[in-house]
């Protein structure tokens, strides 16, 4: 009985914790995304809104969990922006698949994070994303980004 439980315990854990990676494409295209939602998140956790609105696109969108669809840079750094007394901690992303096609790209996956607010009380959070991206140049940015929660 005990080993049934275990075998249970650690396919269930593998199943919900170990995720595959697929990457299609150009090596180089697909380590500058890579690098790219590391800073991202890096961006998250250190409330550099200048920077996480630099990720995107002058014309891109996001679709946040809940509330219109959200349009331009000035306007996806307002959304990100923290109430004062708030900050984000341990913002990660975690592809599941990069595919770069020419001068466009998507990759889907899983974030998670914990947010703490001015009186310590941490709330910790996690979801699936999708990101088409967009070659700007010789960097690649956020066109379209829409996330939900698990």
């Amino acid at each position: 009985m005990k080993k049934i439980i275990f075998t249970f315990v650690f396919v269930t854990f593998f199943v919900q914790f170990g995720v595959s990676q697929t990457y299609s494409g150009d090596q180089q295209d697909i380590d500058q995304i890579l690098q790219n939602v590391k800073n991202f998140s890096s961006y998250v956790n250190t409330s550099n809104y200048e920077m996480i609105a630099a990720s995107y696109t002058k014309d891109a969108k996001i679709f946040p969990q809940s509330g219109d669809i959200i349009v331009g840079v000035a306007n996806i750094q307002k959304y990100w922006q923290l109430p004062e007394g708030v900050q984000t901690m341990n913002h990660k992303i975690t592809p599941v698949e990069i595919t770069v096609v020419d001068d466009t790209a998507y990759d889907h996956g899983y974030y998670e994070g914990t947010t703490v607010r001015s009186n310590g009380e941490k709330s910790s959070w996690k979801g699936k994303y999708v990101i088409v991206w967009k070659r700007v140049g010789a960097d690649w940015k956020m066109y379209l980004d829409i996330w939900n929660s698990i």
